[in-house]
């Protein structure tokens, strides 16, 4: 018994309680949350706010010390520990996020990019995908419409497919998401982005992986102690990029129409006076190809256009009829808003134990983007918890809700809107400017109608004085549509995953993941009673309701383990299911009761209604094995065979694959004399195949029924009638692209510079498309799987540190793509080629490639277009080339590769005593676009374009004076001096000024005093400038056709506030 006592006594005798503080080696300042603990126990502690800590240990023992981002360290116990901490700069050991696990940069065989959660919080979006495009090597966005929570179409190394769907499959914390999911995550609640782009890489999501993969990781706490933190910012919204140059002197437009008109005539043999006296007479006449509106007074006796050819001296613009004033109004000043406000609000609390680890948030946006009725309001929530409930269990969940409200203009941003009489967008750049936006009493002030709505000038000769109609969009007014008809898109996301580990023994565990997204939408419209398309019918109630659910479940098992301290082995093994039902139904009627109830039942008459339920369905199985050998030779499999439920039973399954190698050459014996220099030199090469089953219908959209006959049932007298509309093929299967990587990763000069090169080849089989076929078969066109297309090019990443000091950090990245899109094999019976209407889809050709006529200036002694036109021989055999005047007799001939040959981005950021600073831009190079909205302002003045605005070019236009221009002359009579030719193909060069941030963190010295951890005051601009090509084009709409007919790229300037508690 008293050997016992003598025990005890000893044991307590070597246990004190040593106490120490830990501070940072780059400022001095402690380290708050740091974690000690002692070696070889659980007995541990955290720094406290002065970064001090207490702790009973042996006194021989040994504490590890360690805070997120900073090197660990291992000291033994003493009293008063002062304890340094350095950052852990290196990047080659980061974890990085991949298919089904986690990696290092080192040990990865493919190619993948990752975007933190510092460059994706300064950016002040409402979607994320608006956030990559310049930040990684290898994706490209395309946008069409700026509207706030609007989706970028993100394409990753080229374009794989022509007629399948080419966006990337989006994963958000392991589970498949939609555009739905996407628009709602919270930008603040993302702790990575890392964008998976080859075969070794993707191969594991199988049928979803041909197009690359984007994995979002939401975060996680990263400290013991709790952190709370609130972030706040407010600013503006404008408009990007300016409109055309256009006319905006309504003199100079009324003087260029009678131009127009006058030389219709003149150059037509007629004498100068008849021609003047025939182009003032018709000059407001919209009945005979006139404008309809006079906004000038003119002395009674007196032209409005003299012989000259001007404005008549004595004319004032204003014009009085005795009921209304006509006063030509600025349609872009007035329908464009100056205050156009966004404010944001985050809230977050995070930290981890050894037990739990624990993240919550709650964010508010409301972004009234840069029109009337197109605002944008969303609330989110998140909570992320990981907990270790046993030794051999852990458990965990990432829940997060969102709802959202946004004032929905359609007719501004949906595909078929760009020439709506709706579209804001449209009719401001190409109205005239002579018209008046609103009608005007007889004094010049603004009419107001019975209910006290403005009344706005509709053009249709009805609402003014006859004959006062406009040519160009009448009957519309967008002031009036924006401002009376109301449009409410309503949604709520909910997504979840829950996940279980059990570690059976040492390595070998086993995952069930289960992922849920539900989204339910609603949309009510309703077109006001009293003007436009809808008010003789009393206005028009529509509403929608939407229903989407999403249930992904992942069965996992992996054993991973090193054997006699070289060989690493990592495999996997698993299942998955993905099953996905969306429901809709439908109803509008006509004469509403009341315009401001948005609600069916509101209305009585002429009732439409209808609902539809689609549903699909993929499972695969899957498995992975990756080997090193002692952390220098890298190797890597993957295989997953995949259904899906969009083919026909007998062709639903498809097999995908992966092969990969690395070699870590800085890891030899050999580089040690050169690796104070270099740090990583790794060799990587990758092959392997994916799948594709996503064929998109003629609009654009899914269809989830690739292989069967598609009808609609309709009524006649009582009985059933059906129409064929989609022929369905029973024998379409996977279009499958087979992706070849090769590359090399390097770090130099204690990775003061570092990056990756990437040769890649992307060619894709058996694709997706719909072949032409005989109408007279009672369809156009079949799905088949045929042809092949390849994407191939070079992916250049670079990042550098000039200055790494205790006080200032300057850092530099730059990232290019060069890529060539080329058609390998078409349909037999094709011969090499298919022309459809503008394109032509030629073997060895790129994908985009116009087929239209070739502009060959102007005759100099006429006036009048010319084109290139064949010379062919009686055999058809062209034996040599002239030029007409004639556009329909002019030959089409191809482009060529419109595609940009180079994009990416660079930046930099410096980080001085608290002052941060960083600037980031995004570049397109070596492509051309086809200018559709400049094509329509180049018009000839004919009736066709009577009203419409002209660009400023046209004052270069071709006059017996101005001989040398590539302008035609302004000729009333030529119809189709702006049809469609390679005269509007323009670069689609550009340069984007992405973002600019400042920010200043007050040091913490003083902060600490209020028990703040950090406080930061910044300012942030994204989307601050647009340099291309012409003023107003804006290439990053299309890869083909711009024509800022939608809504426009969006500027945004805030200031703000974070503090961390």
């Amino acid at each position: 018994m008293s050997a016992c006592f003598v025990s005890i006594g000893l044991a307590f005798a070597q246990l004190q309680t040593f106490n120490g503080v830990v501070l940072s080696e780059t400022n001095g300042e402690p380290v708050i949350g740091a974690s000690v603990q002692v070696k070889g126990t659980t007995q541990g502690t955290i720094t406290d706010f002065d970064g001090k800590f207490s702790i009973i240990a042996d006194k021989g023992g040994i504490l590890v010390v360690s805070f997120i981002g900073m090197r660990t360290v291992e000291v033994p116990v003493a009293q008063d520990l002062k304890i340094v901490l350095s950052e852990n700069t290196s990047e080659l050991d980061e974890v990085m996020v991949v298919a089904f696990g986690t990696t290092t940069k080192k040990s990865f065989t493919g190619s993948a990019s990752v975007v933190k959660s510092d460059d994706i919080v300064k950016r002040q979006t409402s979607n994320v995908t608006n956030s990559l495009s310049g930040q990684v090597a290898g994706v490209q966005g395309v946008s069409t419409d700026g509207a706030p929570g609007a989706v970028t179409k993100i394409r990753i190394r080229g374009i794989g497919s022509m007629n399948a769907d080419n966006s990337p499959l989006y994963v958000v914390d392991g589970v498949p998401a939609d555009d739905n999911t996407i628009a709602t995550l919270n930008n603040n609640d993302i702790e990575s982005i890392t964008v998976l782009k080859d075969a070794a890489s993707n191969a594991l999501y199988g049928a979803r992986g041909a197009n690359g993969v984007v994995l979002i990781t939401t975060r996680r706490g990263n400290t013991q102690d709790a952190q709370i933190t609130v972030d706040a910012k407010w600013g503006s919204n404008s408009r990007e990029v300016p409109t055309y140059s256009v006319m905006t002197d309504p003199g100079m437009y009324y003087e260029t129409f009678y131009q127009g008109l006058y030389n219709s005539q003149y150059l037509a043999g007629q004498s100068s006076a008849y021609s003047h006296e025939y182009a003032n007479t018709y000059l407001l006449d919209p009945k005979n190809g006139g404008l309809g509106y006079q906004v000038y007074t003119v002395p009674t006796g007196q032209r409005l256009i003299g012989r000259n050819g001007k404005l008549n001296p004595n004319a004032t613009l204003g014009y009085n009829d005795g009921s209304n004033y006509y006063l030509p109004d600025s349609w872009y000043g007035e329908l464009f808003n100056s205050s156009n406000l966004r404010q944001e609000y985050n809230l977050s609390v995070s930290g981890s134990t050894d037990k739990i680890n624990y993240f919550a948030s709650a964010g508010y946006l409301d972004d009234s983007g840069i029109i009337e009725n197109s605002d944008y309001q969303r609330f989110t929530t998140r909570v992320n918890v990981d907990y270790q409930a046993k030794k051999w269990l852990k458990i965990g969940t990432s829940m997060s809700y969102a709802h959202a409200d946004q004032k929905y203009p359609t007719d501004q941003t949906s595909d078929n809107a760009a020439s709506s009489s709706g579209n804001l967008f449209f009719v401001s750049n190409f109205m005239a400017p002579i018209y008046p936006l609103y009608i005007r009493n007889a004094d010049g002030s603004i009419a107001h109608d019975a209910n006290g709505y403005t009344m706005y000038d509709y053009g249709d000769g009805a609402s003014v004085a006859a004959g006062t109609q406009r040519p160009f969009m009448s009957q519309s007014n967008p002031a009036s549509t924006i401002a009376l008809d109301k449009s409410k898109y309503t949604n709520d996301m909910f997504t979840g995953k829950w996940y279980a580990t059990i570690e059976f023994y040492k390595g070998l565990k086993a995952t069930a993941n289960v992922g849920v997204n539900y989204f339910g939408s609603r949309y009510q419209q309703t077109t006001n009673p009293y003007y436009g398309q809808y008010a003789t019918s009393g206005g028009l109630a529509y509403v929608e309701s939407d229903r989407y659910l999403i249930v992904n479940q992942q069965y996992l098992l992996t054993y991973n383990n090193r054997f006699a301290g070289l060989h690493n082995v990592d495999l996997l093994l698993g299942y998955e299911n993905y099953q996905y039902t969306e429901s809709a139904v439908y109803g509008q009627k006509t004469k509403l009761f009341s315009p401001d109830i948005a609600e069916v039942s509101n209305a009585i008459l002429s009732p439409l209604t209808g609902s539809l339920t689609h549903h699909y369905a993929t499972q695969g199985i899957l498995a992975q094995a990756k080997y090193d050998y002692d952390s220098k030779y890298y190797f890597s499999a993957s295989y997953r065979r995949d259904a899906s439920s969009r083919f026909a039973k007998e062709h639903r399954w498809g097999n995908f694959w992966s092969v990969g190698a690395a070699w870590d050459i800085n890891s030899e014996s050999w580089m040690e004399p050169a690796q104070d220099v270099v740090n990583l030199l790794k060799l990587k090469a990758s092959y392997g195949a994916q799948g594709n089953d996503n064929l998109l219908t003629s609009d654009g959209k899914v269809n989830y029924y690739l292989y069967t006959d598609q009808y609609d049932v309709n009524e006649s007298n009582g009985a059933f009638a059906t129409t064929l509309t989609y022929k369905g093929n029973n024998d379409l299967t996977w279009e499958t692209s087979y992706n070849l990587n090769v590359g090399i990763d390097f770090a130099l000069f204690d990775e003061r510079l570092s990056g990756t090169v990437e040769g890649f080849q992307r060619r894709t089989v058996d694709m997706l498309y719909y072949k032409p076929v005989p109408s007279s078969l009672g369809y156009s066109t079949l799905p088949v799987n045929i042809g092949s297309v390849s994407n191939a090019g070079l992916d250049l990443e670079l990042h550098g540190v000039p200055v790494r000091t205790k006080n200032v950090t300057w850092t530099i990245f730059a990232n290019m793509t060069y890529f060539k899109n080329k058609i390998l094999q078409l349909s037999p019976e094709l011969n090499g080629q298919w022309i459809s209407g503008n394109y032509i889809y030629k073997e060895g050709e790129s994908l985009y490639n116009f087929y239209i006529r070739k502009y060959a200036g102007v005759d100099p002694a006429t006036g009048k277009s010319l084109w290139y036109q064949d010379i062919t021989d009686a055999e058809g055999n062209v034996t040599g080339q002239t030029v007409t005047d004639v556009w329909s007799n002019a030959t089409q001939y191809e482009t060529g590769d419109i595609l940009p040959k180079v994009y990416g981005g660079f930046g930099t950021s410096l980080d001085a005593y608290g002052l941060d600073f960083s600037v980031s831009f995004a570049y397109q190079l070596g492509g051309r676009i086809y200018d559709d909205g400049y094509r329509a302002l180049m018009h000839s003045g004919n009736s066709s374009f009577a009203g419409q605005n002209w660009h400023t070019d046209i004052l270069n236009a071709w006059t017996p004076e101005n001989t040398d221009t590539d302008v035609p002359r302004v000729d009333a009579a030529d119809l189709y001096t702006n049809s469609s030719s390679d005269r509007w193909l323009i670069s689609s060069n550009y340069l984007n000024l992405q973002n600019i941030t400042l920010g200043y963190t007050l040091p913490a010295k003083w902060t600490r005093k209020i028990k703040v951890e950090k406080l930061r005051i910044y300012g942030v601009a994204d989307n601050v400038a647009l340099v291309s090509a012409r003023k107003g084009l804006d290439p990053r709409q299309s890869y083909t056709t711009s024509s800022m007919n939608t809504y426009a790229s969006m500027r945004s300037i805030s200031g703000g506030i974070s503090i961390t508690f």
